[in-house]
């Protein structure tokens, strides 16, 4: 038997995403073309931006279909009109790399030991000329959710733009673009079920983006390049759908005993457990639980397949000992309480063998 618990990464790919891209793949028109073809295809993308409007509560228009949530981010952190830019410490690498990117002054938000940004540290940071400030909605490695709502109103308060990357939220608590009122909001179909390779970028209506990819007018003159219908109609089938595995990630947590649970404290995502065992390492442990037939992570799977220190457990200020051995366990739709009872039955073998090693 295999567990697959890496959602967090990609997850596995729901039928009714297979099933909306079957159906695009008839479609042999391409959207910007006026003849029969062109306006079925048309037809496939409308209804699929509609889908994920009515996901996230906004109107169609604002909608940017995307090759995913890095470009996503790259397009706001390059192109938004704002003199600087301000992000928090635990953001995703598509948000700190982009920042530097830009060219634009960083200012880096610090985070206490639960990874909750520092609301004084940004209150301090705001002063200044016109800024962007990106926190994500909730972290990939640890689930921590951020208090958005306050970022909001005090990045309102000095006129600065909001963004925020919510690629891990789709479908696994409510989201809606203006509770609070964004300015830009990242999403991305993999992470609940949908093909690999697109995204969205939510722009407020009124907002100018400068491109990030020029040579055509599709998606409103904000990204040209002929849409990929295919992976643009599986987004919007799962766009909607929703997750229910809160129980089984407490479940899982019940039987860490021992275990750092990291964010514990603070309110997190309902699939996502990042914890470490004292004594052990993350490399050991990937290894031993994909040998019992258990797939997990050692954090983001944005290292190029390789166990890289985790920047967001070192601004949590996590001890390297501890982090070196942090795992992440993400849940997705599919997962059942056999995967769970798989996972705990491995974890107990490989705790014990461990245990059992440092006695003698």
């Amino acid at each position: 038997m295999r567990s697959y618990l890496d959602h967090n990464a990609t997850s596995t790919l729901r039928p009714e995403a297979r099933a909306a891209m079957v159906r695009a793949m008839d479609c042999t028109g391409n959207a910007s073309s006026v003849h029969a073809e062109g306006r079925a295809a048309r037809k496939l993308l409308d209804d699929a931006r509609e889908q994920v409007a009515r996901a996230v509560g906004v109107i169609p228009a604002m909608v940017v279909f995307t090759s995913g949530g890095s470009e996503a981010n790259n397009m706001v952190l390059k192109g938004a009109p704002v003199e600087r830019i301000i992000v928090s410490a635990v953001e995703h690498p598509s948000v700190l790399q982009a920042a530097t990117a830009s060219g634009k002054p960083v200012g880096i938000i610090p985070v206490d030991e639960n990874g909750v940004i520092d609301l004084d540290a940004l209150a301090e940071l705001l002063h200044g000329p016109k800024a962007l400030v990106s926190v994500m909605m909730a972290n990939n490695e640890t689930g921590v959710v951020q208090p958005l709502a306050d970022v909001v109103r005090m990045a309102q308060s000095h006129g600065a733009l909001v963004h925020s990357d919510a690629v891990q939220v789709l479908g696994k608590m409510p989201l809606n673009f203006a509770l609070p009122p964004l300015d830009f909001l990242t999403l991305s179909a993999h992470k609940n079920g949908g093909p690999v390779g697109v995204g969205a970028v939510v722009i407020r209506d009124g907002v100018v983006v400068d491109p990030l990819i020029h040579g055509g007018g599709q998606e409103l003159r904000r990204r040209a390049g002929t849409e990929n219908l295919v992976t643009i109609a599986g987004f919007g089938a799962v766009a909607g759908l929703k997750q229910d595995v809160c129980s089984l990630r407490d479940r899982l947590e019940a039987e860490l005993e021992g275990a750092v649970i990291f964010g514990s404290a603070v309110e997190r995502l309902p699939n996502t457990t990042c914890f470490a065992f004292p004594g052990m390492r993350a490399e050991t442990l990937l290894m031993a639980f994909d040998l019992e037939g258990v797939a997990v992570s050692s954090g983001s799977a944005c290292s190029s397949g390789k166990v890289a220190k985790s920047h967001v457990l070192a601004a949590m200020g996590v001890k390297p000992e501890i982090s070196e051995a942090a795992i992440r366990v993400s849940l997705g739709w599919d997962t059942s309480e056999q995967d769970i009872e798989h996972f705990t039955a491995a974890w107990r073998k490989i705790r014990d063998r461990h245990k059992a090693r440092a006695a003698a």
